[in-house]
């Protein structure tokens, strides 16, 4: 017998995908009922509110973000730098597929600038949670200053993302690796 989501589950999966494809505030609630087949009533029983659906979508890609991490952990678990590089390898990957959108954090934090907004903050939580877990992973590595190649690579991976976004037909994902296995091996 088939796991059937809950309603909860179905509307996070659909709120997530059109989040990402198309913006938070370009999707709203009732769009993201329709298409996850719930009545009103269960959304507003799973969401206090479309802040609140937002905060756990990104909860939601923080886990998968974090997850990301600790797969490459396990894959090279003797290895820091590997690790980083494995990263690093997976995220030009994401970046030449034709659905990617950049992050859903960066772009949380644009389409709500005020800094009070629930997924703004959320947004940047996740941010900070994950390159904490990044730097972890450089100090790990025994880099000669953990919080400068840290400072580096999120200043690099942040605009590489923008680039093979918005100038998607130049954006080159060598590019964007060796100038980070350039600071890499700099610190490591």
């Amino acid at each position: 017998m088939k796991n059937k989501q809950s309603a909860r589950e179905r509307i996070l999966q659909v709120a997530s995908e059109l989040f990402y494809k198309e913006g938070v505030r370009a999707v709203g609630i009732d769009r993201v009922i329709e298409e996850s087949g719930v009545a009103k009533a269960s959304f507003y029983r799973s969401f206090a509110s479309k802040d609140d659906l937002i905060v756990n979508y990104l909860e939601q890609r923080e886990e998968l973000s974090l997850n990301r991490l600790e797969e490459a952990e396990q894959l090279h678990p003797d290895s820091p730098k590997m690790q980083l590089l494995s990263l690093i390898d997976s995220l030009a990957e994401r970046m030449n597929q034709f659905d990617f959108r950049g992050c859903p954090f960066m772009n949380v934090v644009v389409e709500f600038p005020d800094s009070d907004h629930p997924g703004h903050q959320k947004a940047v939580e996740s941010r900070q949670n994950q390159w904490k877990k990044v730097e972890e992973i450089i100090r790990k590595g025994g880099a000669k200053n953990p919080e400068e190649l840290t400072s580096q690579l999120r200043m690099l991976y942040s605009g590489a993302i923008m680039v093979s976004y918005v100038d998607r037909h130049v954006f080159n994902p060598e590019d964007f690796l060796s100038a980070v296995r350039i600071l890499i091996d700099r610190q490591m």
